[in-house]
């Protein structure tokens, strides 16, 4: 990755009008494969297939979730599996990638940066390598038809054994300079220590593939210390916890390691009990790079915009601060260097417009 490009802070008085957020440009680094869905195709295509969507699908959704303990995570899980299940075609798969550019589109992100663990999909669509090969086939089609560009990760699981993960990372690596641009790490924390993946991101990360593991949602900051020392993280998927640790996350600070935040996601979860009580603010304050994400829109009900309007509404985030955070997203992602340029330069222009 890059060295990030720098700015110097805007001349201009904050204007007391709040420029809207879906005009910001970004990069969208934290959002899961399926659960990027639209609930509106995941009904259409439930119906085309005949498969039952329990209450917490339709008519409760989105559905009111916690995953703290093991019965709501299980909960959690089998929503997911239940949304997975409706893919069964690789139009479906193709309409999911171009709605979400679509969508990602419409809120200001310029860049996406999907994950998927193709072992989810692989006994439909004819194994681990025609799964990938047809993801990233529907991730360029996406691209021309929405200007977005788009990054594949994958994902290992960390509820499964470290061989298939170290099969997974040997995948990736085959497709590097093909649109695969990381390798990550996802489920459970609790039934998963990311020591245990340690082999697998060395596979990657010797191929060039950004080291993104999921750490500091469910467990505290000794997930993350693993995610930071044994797979050489480049990013963090949540991190949020690195805030009971002062030294780690001054580690974190001084790696230049980004944080992908998900607001809305670590309230439905119960990572947080309110809005206000996601530490973005220490965070930010502290130096932390944070890339806000919306991790899974289909089961926590709002898209990426509506985090940084959480930032705005819930923690006093003026727009050069929003801005600031827009530009954290972009220098950590791994788009194509003119693209980043170019997206720093659209975030400046953000700022120095008056709101509309």
């Amino acid at each position: 990755m890059e060295a990030p490009t720098t700015f110097a802070a805007s001349p201009l008085v904050e204007s007391r009008r709040p420029r809207p957020v879906a005009t910001l440009p970004k990069a969208h680094l934290h959002l899961h494969f399926t659960g990027s869905m639209r609930h509106s195709t995941l009904v259409d295509l439930a119906a085309k297939y005949g498969v039952h969507l329990p209450d917490a699908l339709v008519e409760d959704w989105p559905p009111r979730l916690r995953a703290t303990d093991e019965r709501g995570w299980f909960r959690f899980q089998r929503l997911y599996d239940i949304a997975r299940s409706v893919l069964q075609s690789p139009d479906d798969l193709r309409r999911l990638l171009r709605e979400t550019a679509e969508d990602e589109a419409a809120e200001g992100s310029g860049w996406l940066e999907i994950q998927v663990d193709p072992s989810g999909y692989a006994a439909r669509f004819g194994g681990l390598t025609p799964t990938v090969e047809l993801v990233l086939s529907a991730a360029r089609e996406a691209e021309e038809a929405t200007g977005v560009g788009i990054g594949i990760v994958i994902a290992a699981n960390r509820t499964r054994h470290p061989l298939d993960a170290k099969t997974l990372a040997r995948l990736a690596t085959r497709y590097v300079d093909q649109g695969v641009v990381g390798f990550g790490l996802s489920n459970d924390e609790r039934r998963g220590r990311a020591y245990d993946f340690e082999g697998a991101f060395r596979i990657a990360k010797r191929a060039g593939l950004l080291s993104v593991p999921h750490g500091g949602e469910l467990l505290g900051p000794a997930s993350i210390r693993e995610c930071l020392e044994t797979l050489e993280a480049d990013r963090i998927g949540h991190g949020v916890r690195a805030v009971e640790d002062p030294r780690l996350l001054a580690r974190i600070v001084d790696r230049g390691v980004a944080l992908e935040v998900c607001p809305a996601s670590n309230v439905s979860l119960g990572v947080a009990s309110t809005p206000s009580d996601v530490p973005l603010r220490p965070l930010y304050e502290a130096g932390a790079h944070l890339a806000l994400g919306a991790d899974d829109p289909l089961l926590f009900g709002s898209r990426l915009a509506r985090q940084y309007e959480l930032a705005r509404e819930v923690h006093n985030f003026t727009d050069p601060e929003l801005a600031d955070l827009a530009r954290h997203s972009i220098q950590a992602s791994a788009a194509p260097t003119p693209l980043r340029s170019r997206l720093l330069t659209q975030v400046e222009t953000w700022l120095t417009n008056p709101p509309e």
